[in-house]
């Protein structure tokens, strides 16, 4: 293997603007960018630059980005690589491989128009297919877990290619075990899909909108068609022709709190408990004094990050003075760049919106965007 970058991949010369690949739209130069077009292109030239020793970034739909005004002094590669292969299918269920830099949106649009279940309610979320385990993306009662089989995986440590299971992969609320820290490259993902033409629908927001309860079977179209509506009526799709849409999407995660925090809050701050184990029945002999129970376990309960925001004083619209970012005039969760902000703009808001709830509530809110090169709290 050659320490030079493969001369049929894309090299792109320092002027290029990653603001141009973020959907934020922020982001100074990059020192070399690449765009390898096939997957041995995209895992040589990762390999490539790891063995030189250079700083390297990987951008794939760059939803979930802030990127310093500065750039990045290093290696930026680009993933575009693209394919989806049917490994099985029959009467019932479909496996399927996706190349990482495939549109997340646009494989639940192929899905859902062929009538397989499994990820509908994930439609509009913005960004590629290899992000999606980083993250574990999730919304309207459906996470990518769910679905996922497992990842090819191409390890720093070791630089071979590895297949990496569901389990291997440790996910969590938004979490997994790349994001907390396994450093390598998704080069494609395996998901199973079912052959139903109906989902049972997960969430409340979805139901009321769809008119149904919690546990009905709609049309997976119909679920499709009404997240999409729901998103976009909070500017979360990617869309030119909306102000509120040059975004990282949800800026802010739900925390999540010892249940003493949340008794702390006002009763209409909206909270979830998200471990509520049964206390199992002990029998017990007549005559028989019972052993002491075990002390009760500290339930954990997920907050919203929206209302807690909004009851801290920073209303939909919000911008610092002079700031070119805002947040959203339609979901407080989301941080905006409607008129060429930059990112030290958008870290100000950023930190800004984590201490009014911080000293409002005592709550410290994480960011959800990747920050390369800047501090977001």
């Amino acid at each position: 293997m050659s320490d030079n970058v493969p001369r049929d991949s894309t090299a792109l010369a320092d002027s290029t603007a990653l603001a141009d690949l973020t959907t934020m739209r922020v982001g100074g130069p990059a020192r070399q960018l690449l765009r390898p077009s096939t997957e041995d292109e995209l895992m040589e030239n990762v390999r490539a630059v790891w063995k030189r020793g250079d700083e390297w970034l990987l951008i794939g739909g760059g939803s979930n980005m802030v990127i310093s005004d500065e750039g990045f002094d290093g290696t930026v590669v680009h993933i575009v690589t693209r394919g989806i292969q049917v490994t099985s299918q029959d009467a019932e269920s479909l496996h399927i491989r996706v190349q990482a830099g495939e549109s997340w949106d646009g494989l639940v649009r192929r899905i859902v128009a062929r009538g397989w279940a499994g990820i509908e309610a994930l439609s509009g979320i913005p960004g590629s297919v290899g992000a999606a385990p980083i993250q574990n993306i999730g919304a309207y009662g459906q996470e990518v877990a769910s679905a996922l089989e497992g990842i090819d995986f191409l390890d720093y440590d070791s630089g071979e290619l590895v297949h990496l299971s569901t389990a291997d992969l440790n996910l969590g609320y938004r979490s997994s075990v790349i994001k907390s820290g396994r450093v390598g490259l998704v080069v494609a993902v395996y998901l199973a899909l079912t052959a139903s033409p109906t989902s049972t629908v997960q969430y409340q927001q979805l139901a009321s909108a769809l008119g149904v309860s919690i546990g009905d079977q709609v049309p997976v179209q119909q679920v499709r068609d009404t997240v999409l509506a729901l998103r976009a009526s909070k500017a979360m799709v990617l869309d030119p022709n909306e102000p509120d849409s040059a975004s990282c999407g949800s800026f802010f995660t739900n925390p999540i709190v010892p249940e003493n925090i949340a008794r702390a809050l006002p009763s209409d701050a909206p909270r979830w408990v998200i471990d509520d184990e049964p206390v199992a029945d002990v029998a017990v002999p007549l005559g028989e004094t019972p052993a002491l129970p075990p002390a009760p376990k500290q339930r954990m309960v997920k907050l919203s990050a929206a209302w807690l925001i909004e009851h801290s004083g920073v209303k939909k619209g919000f911008r610092l003075p002079g700031s070119r970012a805002a947040v959203s005039s339609k979901h407080s969760l989301a941080i905006v760049n409607r008129t060429g902000a930059n990112a030290a703009e958008v870290s100000e808001l950023s930190r800004y919106i984590a201490a009014r709830v911080l000293g409002e509530h005592g709550i410290r809110l994480q960011p959800e965007p990747v920050a390369v090169g800047v501090e977001l709290t």
